[in-house]
């Protein structure tokens, strides 16, 4: 097993599409990051939610878009390399994401980015809810 903490297994992670969980950093900033597939090696690759142009949120909770192998900004179309997060198109031209360490084996995904602690599945807004089903 890698140094980590599980995230999630990689079926969970969509052949087209986004996972996103939450994280805090080193100031216990939320942080939302996205996995996405990726056609090199370890075949899931990790990213900040935000679009390098305008901070726009790529997956807003209902999956990244993901064309030909690049994830696509919602707002002004800029996309991205899944696989190395860099952008030669639309506003963002010339920048790349900031990538989040993760390692896959054995069938799960592993957060192990030093800079980053899993908090819960999920946007910063979802929360880890409650699992209580009284209602008062």
């Amino acid at each position: 097993m890698p140094e980590g903490t599980k995230i999630a297994d990689v079926d969970d992670v969509p052949e087209s599409g986004s996972y996103r969980f939450t994280a805090t950093d080193a100031f216990t900033n939320e942080t939302e990051v996205i996995l996405v597939r990726c056609e090199e090696n370890p075949g899931i690759e990790a990213w900040r939610n935000t679009c390098t142009h305008e901070s726009q949120r790529f997956d807003r909770g209902d999956g990244a878009a993901i064309r030909d192998g690049e994830i696509v900004c919602p707002r002004h179309g800029s996309m991205f390399d899944a696989c190395s997060g860099a952008c030669d198109n639309g506003p963002a031209a010339g920048t790349e994401l900031p990538g989040v360490a993760v390692a896959v084996e054995s069938g799960s995904v592993f957060l192990t980015d030093d800079n980053y602690a899993f908090l819960h599945a999920g946007g910063a807004d979802d929360g880890p809810g409650s699992t209580s089903h009284i209602s008062l």
